[in-house]
Parts: structure tokens; C-alpha cells; sequence
């Protein structure tokens, strides 16, 4: 990946899911994602003939952070079908990639969510003050694992 002088915007991205077929498939048009990171926790430990009286920060365990996605409501059923699915069988996890594209569509960047599930839909705020508003639905999915590849 070359360096550039200028940030990539945010605003051109993609989100797949790996739904066990051999391709990836996008999941619709979303508005927002937020949420993508990971956290380290360290142990703190001391040794009992530590000539200083410290502690020692060693690797812990790590986790992935909750992703929401959200999108304008169209009458797509696929996280509900998902959220569904989930709710009777343990074996619904699905990989998740999300790609950070250039000014030319290119991609640059992917962050990886590895056994993600769902784990909360939120339907629309319905309001009767005008009609400029879109209907969006929102999806929480928390994953197992955590990959960055920079294409």
C-alpha cells in the first residue's frame, strides 16, 4: 500500500459476509459502521524475588469490540433471517469483511470479523414530522476474532 499525503475518506465503503458458499456477498448499502477495533488486556503479575517492588504487565487475553451496521430499511430480510437462524442453531456464525475503498473504488483496506452473530436489530424511529427522514434498521454483531489487512 503506498503512502499518501491525504486520509482516505470514510465514506466509500463495502460489507460482505462469508455465508459458508465459496464467494463472499454484499450485505446492501449501509450508511454507518462503527465500532470496528480490538482490545488487549494485560495480566499484572510479580514475581515473589523481584529485587523492585513493581509488577510485571504480561498478554492477556483479547477481544473484538461490538460492530454496528446500519442502513436505510428496504425490505431486505437477510438480518433477520440471520438474527433467526442464530436463535436455533449454534452453527450461524459468518465471517465479515468490510473494505475501506479510494477515490477510484479501489480497495485499500479490510478489516475482518471472524465468527461474527448477531446480537441486536433495531427496527426504525417511525415519526410523523415530515418526510425528509430515511427508515434505517440497525445491526450489532459481535465476533470471535479480529483480522486488519491493509490491500
Amino acid at each position: 500500500m503506498a503512502t499518501r499525503e491525504t486520509p482516505y475518506g470514510a465514506y466509500n465503503f463495502l460489507v460482505e459476509m462469508n455465508d459458508g458458499t465459496s464467494s463472499d456477498s454484499a450485505l446492501g448499502g449501509f450508511s454507518d459502521v462503527s465500532g470496528i477495533g480490538t482490545e488487549n488486556s494485560l495480566i499484572e503479575y510479580r514475581q515473589g524475588n523481584d529485587k523492585e517492588n513493581h509488577v510485571r504487565k504480561l498478554p492477556g487475553l483479547h477481544k473484538t469490540s461490538d460492530v454496528t451496521l446500519k442502513r436505510g430499511l428496504m425490505g431486505m430480510r437477510n438480518f433477520w433471517e440471520w438474527i433467526e437462524a442464530t436463535r436455533t442453531s449454534p452453527k450461524t456464525a459468518r465471517n465479515l469483511s468490510i473494505t475501506l475503498n479510494d477515490e477510484q473504488g479501489n480497495a485499500v483496506m479490510r478489516w475482518k470479523l471472524i465468527n461474527a452473530r448477531p446480537m441486536k436489530w433495531t427496527g426504525p424511529t417511525l415519526a410523523a414530522k415530515g418526510g425528509s427522514d430515511v427508515a434505517m434498521e440497525e445491526l450489532v454483531v459481535a465476533a470471535e476474532g479480529f483480522e486488519f489487512d491493509a490491500v
